[in-house]
Formats: structure tokens, sequence, C-alpha cells
């Protein structure tokens, strides 16, 4: 038996004191995790602070999204450019500059754009079992865009190797969430069937229908729309050593408006209304993936796996300007991933290594007659060789040292050319070797407290979105394609401190980002145009705490604070000299903290938090230039609080209900384009059979 390290650093919030009691209980058990080193490794030897998130969290919380779900992790802060698309800030890093997996697959494709997107909320939360979040350190193992942090989400599956050997088993579940002021209502449900230690299959659906939004100041017209989502997951046993996985999962939001960009739009502190007549977007997703995995192998290869995925990403978009003009665009993408990875003992530690690769195929039209938002008829490969050793020194010193070989080609079949306005195409192509090192000292002997910290170098190499997109990009800001691009190159520093006692939990991590050959945008001199140029050479650093205190088996205390700032440097005017400015939308000072009573058997549960975002006031010029989405004196600093709990009512039924923003705040997220829900109730229900 193992437990993940979500078991152990999900105690960092609330909800674990059974997770507490359980791991007193049996120390002898190693923790594992499985994103930081692409393996299971004890979590006391990890040199990063992992930040996790499962099931249980999401279902407690009542999340309404997939990026929302995240909004209470350490050292995450979350932007929303409308209410069905929603972004997270890791470390300062927003978009195309933090990687996504899903399984250990690569979900950021070439037409990610830079800034905050929408793509992470076309993924269903209620499919999800749980997610780890790595800050910074992921270039190495995973490559291009692991900038800020990797996100890994695990898929649920049917627990066919929780069941006793050969038992047939069956169970399900069924989920309904239903919020006044969001004036939602999402129903999810799930079932099991398999034999035990044999084989397992799972399927689940969740159809999500979300009106107008109630805020304090009235419905906020057209932010509403319609989700659906469903997967599908097969796991055998082939033998003691060899599982074999088939993966299927597909979603579907219709209608989703940007509002910010029209005469729908509300003015908040300040902001402009947008002049559009609508601007909404029909988006759909799909992962299907077979993975054979081999673990325990017993010879110079402990442990193997292949996988073979194929993703679709669908992007439609229609526009009626305010003099009435239609415009609309398509974009789809359809990515091949093939990932193979082994394990090995060596000579001083354990190693990991392997090959993967990702290959986009790009269709796309629109309005220009050429291509839509990014280039038609194009292609864009990805392909990394990747090593990386664990090694102890002792019982007490860790190192983990690694690197990656990328290669990287960009093919742009059709695309307008901004100054000629005729047809053009582009090929080019990039190599990159980061590399990493970390370590990890436990200071005392029972594995307490540890001193982590390392060095890593991270890269995000120019995708079609950099090279191609001609499309809005900010508030009356046309982007054009622009060719000449260099990868971007960041390196690393970071130092912290990891502390698990029988009550406390808690971490603490500093970091310094240096930024080199960041792309940028710079005026073209065609009034209202912007492309892309390799310009900003910077920094990003900050300061993460987060801890929970067990004070007795009923009460518990818990909170983390997160503070970031960066600059870069910015073109200036028409000319290509550059000048120091802030990094556009950094999230602001972020603070969380709550406290919590359950009974001894978990039955009953209540917990009252506190979320708070200090005044987002340093902006670069395009941020003022933003003035649809950014106030002209930043965004107001705001606090929420939230009543939450749940009954067991019966073993099979479970009920959960919050009271948010009990202030009844009017607030919106730093760089989001609409204002949040007030004062309201949300309930959930869970029926298990």
């Amino acid at each position: 038996m193992r437990i993940t390290l979500l078991s152990l650093l999900a105690l960092t919030d609330a909800g674990f004191a059974e997770e507490t009691k359980k791991v007193n209980k049996a120390t002898s058990i190693p923790e594992v995790i499985i994103t930081a080193t692409r393996s299971e490794s004890e979590a006391t030897k990890v040199p990063a602070a992992v930040k996790t998130l499962g099931k249980k969290q999401m279902e407690e919380r009542l999340v309404r999204t997939f990026p929302e779900a995240l909004r209470e992790t350490p050292g995450i802060a979350i932007q929303k450019t409308s209410n069905g698309q929603g972004s997270p800030f890791i470390r300062g890093f927003t978009g195309f500059r933090n990687l996504m997996l899903i399984d250990g697959i690569r979900f950021n494709n070439s037409t990610f754009r830079e800034g905050p997107n929408q793509y992470w909320n076309t993924i269903d939360q209620y499919a999800l079992e749980r997610v780890e979040v790595l800050p910074s350190q992921g270039g190495t193992l995973y490559g291009s865009d692991a900038i800020g942090g990797t996100v890994n989400a695990f898929t649920r599956d049917s627990g066919f190797l929780r069941e006793a050997e050969g038992g047939f088993f069956t169970h399900g579940q069924a989920d309904y969430r239903w919020s006044s002021a969001e004036r939602s209502n999402i129903g999810h449900a799930e079932a099991s069937i398999g034999q035990g230690q044999r084989w397992g299959l799972h399927v689940g659906a969740t159809l999500s229908q979300f009106s107008d939004m109630r805020t304090p100041q009235g419905i906020q017209r057209h932010t509403g729309y319609d989700q659906w989502a469903f997967d599908v997951r097969l796991d055998v046993a082939l033998d003691d050593n060899w599982q074999l996985t088939a993966v299927h999962q597909q979603s579907r939001q219709n209608d989703v408006w940007r509002t910010h960009t029209t005469t729908s739009g509300v003015s908040f502190a300040g902001t402009t209304i947008g002049t559009d007549q609508l601007r909404l977007f029909d988006q759909e997703r799909s992962l299907s993936y077979l993975r054979l995995a081999g673990k325990d192998l017993n010879s110079i290869i402990d442990a193997a796996s292949l996988t073979i995925s194929l993703q679709t990403a669908g992007e439609d978009q229609f526009r009626i300007t305010g003099p009435g003009a239609r415009r609309w665009n398509d974009v789809d993408v359809t990515t091949l991933g093939v990932d193979l990875q082994f394990e090995s003992s060596s000579p001083l530690g354990h190693l990991v290594y392997g090959i993967d690769y990702y290959h986009d195929w790009l269709e796309t039209d629109g309005a220009n007659n050429f291509a839509g938002a990014v280039a038609d008829d194009s292609n864009y490969d990805l392909l990394g060789i990747f090593l990386q050793d664990a090694i102890d020194l002792g019982e007490r010193v860790h190192f983990v040292l690694g690197g990656r070989f990328t290669h990287v080609r960009a093919d742009a079949g059709k695309f307008r050319n901004p100054v000629t306005l005729a047809q053009s195409s582009y090929s080019d192509e990039w190599q990159n070797f980061s590399a990493s090192a970390r370590f990890i000292i436990d200071l005392d002997e029972r594995d307490r407290w540890q001193l982590f910290g390392g060095v890593s170098q991270s890269f995000r190499a120019p995708n079609m979105s950099d090279l191609t997109r001609d499309d809005l990009s900010a508030t009356g800001i046309i982007e054009v394609p622009s060719t000449a691009l260099n990868p971007e190159t960041y390196l690393t520093y970071e130092v912290g401190l990891k502390a698990q006692t029988e009550s406390v939990t808690a971490s603490f991590a500093y970091f310094f980002t240096q930024i080199e050959d960041m792309i940028v945008r710079r005026a073209t001199g065609v009034p209202g145009q912007v492309s892309k140029a390799n310009g900003g050479d910077g920094y990003m650093q900050g300061v993460e705490f987060s801890a929970r205190w067990q004070i007795d088996p009923h009460w518990s205390v818990f909170g983390h604070i997160a503070w970031v700032e960066g600059e870069a440097d910015q073109f200036v005017g028409l000319t290509l000299q550059t000048q120091r400015e802030p990094l556009g939308k950094i999230a602001p000072l972020v603070g969380h903290a709550g406290v919590r009573w359950q009974t001894k058997d978990s039955r009953f549960w209540t917990e009252l938090v506190a979320l708070t975002y200090g005044e987002a006031g340093r902006m670069n010029t395009a941020d003022r230039a933003d003035t649809s989405r950014i106030p002209p004196n930043g965004t107001p600093s705001f606090l929420l609080l939230t009543l939450r709990g749940g009954c067991k009512i019966a073993e099979n039924l479970i009920v959960t209900a919050s009271l948010d923003n009990l202030l009844n705040q009017t607030y919106r997220y730093h760089g989001s384009g609409s204002n949040e829900p007030g004062f309201g109730a949300t309930l959930g229900m869970t029926v298990k059979f």
C-alpha cells in the first residue's frame, strides 16, 4: 500500500484531519509523488514544495470549473477573461508559460496564446482524481512552456486495484451542484465495473448550465453558457507487472461570450465598455490515449511505459463589430503524442530517462481568405530526450540532476503577410538544452524538517500563436504575424524549507527567475496594430508560505500567502529601443486563511475561509491600454469570506453547502473581463451506489 503525496501535502489546507491520523499511524509507509520526478519518489526526497488538490477538496469546495478549483492553492492566482474562460497565474506566469498535463500528456498545443486564455476551462474537474502543481522546475522533464509551473491532472479510474482479487465489483456516484449567485446547475454521474486486480471500466458524464451571474450591481448580461463532458477509462492488468490503460475524454462549451469587448460589458472602477455587438466562442476538445506500463521488472530496466495519444481542439469565434460587420474564424488542432519512458538503477541513484514527441496539425479558416486566427495548413513538432538521476548521499542528503535536449520545428502553411497583405508561408527550427540541479537535506533524523533548493533552466519555443497570430490581442489592438523569433530562456534559483511534525505541516520558498529573450509585443507603425519580437530581458521573484496546524482531533487552522513581482524590457513606441517595465498582469499579494471544525468520524464538518487579493497597481504600458479589463488606477483589493460545511447523512448520501461572498463585495480578479458573483448560496449533493 502507498499513500500519495496528496495525503501529505494536502494537509496544508482544510479537510484532511482524518488523513493526519492515518499518516501518524503509518509512518513506516513512504509517501510518494508522481509528477516531480516522473516516477514514484518518497516525498521527503522531493526537492520542491509541490502543491496538491484532491477529489475530496474539490467536492467540499463545490468548485464550478477547473481553473476556479485552483484558486485556494498556495502560490496560484486566478484570472477570468470571461465567466467561461479562466487561467491560473503560477509564480507570476500564465497562459503558454505554464504547462498543463493530463495523466502526464501535454495539454498545451502550438496555438496557446500569451497571457490568460480559456483552454484550461475545457477540462472537466469532475473527471479528475487529483491535481499536482510542480512550480518552476518542470522544464527538464516536460520541455517547452514549463516556466511558472507544471500542472498534472490525474483522471479517475475504476479503482480495480483496490478491490479484492478476482472479485466482481460495481459502484458509482451521482453529484449535483446548484448556486444562486452564479445561477448555475451542474449534474455529474459516474459508474465503474470490473474484476478486482484484473480489470476495471470507469465511465463519467457532466452537464453544466450557467445563466447570467448575479452581482451586487445586478444581473450581468451574457455571462451564461452551456458545457458538457464525458470520459471513459479502461484498465487491464495483463499480469503482475504490466498494465494496459485506454482513455477517451471529450468536452464542449457553447456560446461563451467575451463580454468585456461588447456593449454588454459592465464598467468596474473606471474600465471602459466594449463596442462589439457580439463576440462569442464555441470550444471542443478531446483526448484519447493508450498506455502500456510495467513496473518491478527485475532487469536492467526497473519500469517502463509507452503512451500514444491523440488530441483534438476546436475553437470557433464569431464577432459582430459596433458598425455591424460580421467576422469569424475557426482553429482546429490535432495533436499526436508519443512518450516512451524508462526507469533504472544507476551506480549513484535512480535514473528516469526517455523520449517524447508531439506533432500538431493546424487547419484554420477566417475572414481574411488565407487563414483564421493562426496560419492555416500548418505543422508544429516538439521532440525531446530527457535524463534525470536521483542521488542519495547517505540517508539525509538527496540530489536530483537532470537534462533535456529539445528540437522544435514550425511549418506555417498559409497566413496573411502584414506588410504586403498577400499569402505567405514560413518554416524554422530551434534546439534547446535545459538542465536542473536540485537538493534536499533532512535536518533531523525523523525527516520532520527539510531544506531544499536548486537551480533549474527552462525555455519556451515560439509557437504558432507567436509566429502567425492575426486577431485581437487586447482592447482595440490587433496582433499580426511576426516570424523572426527565437526561444525564450529562463533560469530559476530557489531555496525553501519544509516541515511536518505531529501537528504542523508547513512550507516556505523564495524563488528568483532570470528572463532572457522574452517574446513581447511591439507597435508596427500601423495604428492599433502590434507584432511580436524578442526584447524582454528581466526577472520574476516571489515568496510563498503555507501552513496548517492540527490543534486537536476537532479543530485546525490553515493558510497561505504568496507575493510575486517582476520586470522585463518592453519596446518604446515605434522604435527598437526598450525600457524596463513591470511584467504584465502580475497577480497582487494573495492571502488565504481558515479555521475548520469536524467530528472525530468526519461525519460533520464546517469551516470559515478568507481569501484576499491586494491592490494590483503595478502596471506596464500594455496593461494601461487594456482599458476594458484593467481600471486606470489598477484593480482594487478585495476580501472574500466563505462559510461552508457538510454532513454525511448516510453511508451513501453526503450533503454540502456554502455561503459565498458573505460581505457581498463587488470585485473582479486582476486582468479579468467580468465581475464575480455577489452574496449567494451553493448547495451540493453526492449519492454513492
